[in-house]
């Protein structure tokens, strides 16, 4: 996606420091393979022939994903392309020619991927391109979850709590919105099974969902004890031959200053959480890095969107943070 550089572009490139938002976006500018993803949207895409003239795909793909990567609304990224120059240099728009997209193309575009759930079929495409290129390694998977906070406040045009979302108690605290359920591969750590649920929803009813096929072993923290036992992984052949690597609850463990399996008993524990500890790294990625700590939209099927979206810029940013650009 080229355009003629403007004199703004020029006093940009010169730059001696590099921000870190211009580095982020230089790097996933490299990894994401946008004429295959175009391709993917593409049969969906308006025309153009009746009404007002669409905006290229890519263009409003960029943008898109300027909107997950930085947490914005669709009025905050139109004004923030305008405001930041590395952003516009990620878009290729030459403000002096033509205008950004309104936050109503923004808009239009979202519901368009929410509607034919192509956020999900990107996140597919990716997961199959790392596979491909040897970097999904099958035969083991880490399941978690995590809550996505939802506005509790009825003080809206409806007057109540979004009824898809639900409260939950971790700890001391209560929770109220969703819960994003995935399973990642034990051996790399990339996602490849996303779920989502009200935050109401025990961990271990969504797990079976995010088992592969050949996997072998399974590790998951104490809130999935028993999950060996369930009907739905007894019932299945392949995955009642699993090994379920469960972190047993701190009571569980042996007790006594004199027990000699004590100490071995943390040993294993220990290790479990070693390989577990893959998945914390996506969750801090999609809280920290892209700041996605609270839901967007009012009912799960679009925060699923948003999900999809933001594990799949996850599992680009770690296969860019690994420095294997042209894996795919």
């Amino acid at each position: 996606m080229n355009h003629q550089k403007t004199f703004t572009d020029i006093e940009y490139e010169n730059r001696k420091r590099k921000t870190k938002r211009g580095g982020f976006l230089e790097m996933m500018e490299k990894i994401i393979p946008w004429q295959e993803w175009v391709s993917i949207i593409s049969p969906y895409y308006p025309s153009g022939k009746r009404g007002r003239p669409t905006r290229g795909i890519e263009t409003m793909l960029r943008m898109y994903f300027l909107q997950v990567w930085f947490n914005l609304s669709d009025e905050m990224t139109e004004d923030s392309i305008y405001d930041s120059n590395s952003m516009r240099k990620f878009m290729g728009a030459n403000i002096d020619e033509e205008r950004v997209p309104d936050a109503t193309t923004l808009l239009k575009f979202r519901r368009l991927l929410e509607k034919n759930k192509l956020s999900e079929k990107l996140f597919e495409d990716l997961k199959e391109r790392l596979e491909a290129g040897g970097l999904m390694m099958h035969g083991g998977t880490i399941i978690d979850a995590t809550i996505i906070k939802a506005p509790s406040s009825t003080k809206n045009e409806s007057g109540e709590r979004d009824p898809e979302m639900h409260q939950t108690k971790k700890g001391e605290e209560w929770h109220f919105g969703m819960k994003a359920h995935i399973g990642t591969d034990a051996g790399t750590g990339y996602v490849h099974s996303v779920t989502g649920t009200a935050a109401n929803v025990h961990d271990i009813k969504e797990a079976s969902k995010l088992i592969r096929e050949d996997d072998e072993v399974v590790y998951g923290d104490s809130g999935y004890v028993g999950l060996e036992k369930r009907e739905e992984i007894k019932d299945d052949t392949k995955k009642s031959k699993i090994e379920y690597r469960i972190n047993r609850r701190p009571g569980a463990l042996r007790r006594g200053p004199t027990n000699v399996g004590k100490q071995w008993d943390r040993y294993i524990e220990s290790r479990k959480s070693s390989v577990r500890s893959k998945v914390e790294h996506v969750f801090r990625i999609i809280k920290i890095q892209f700041g996605f700590k609270k839901v967007v939209y009012r009912g799960i099927d679009k925060n699923m969107n948003r999900l999809f979206a933001l594990f799949t810029s996850a599992n680009a940013y770690m296969l860019a943070k690994s420095g294997r650009l042209s894996t795919i």
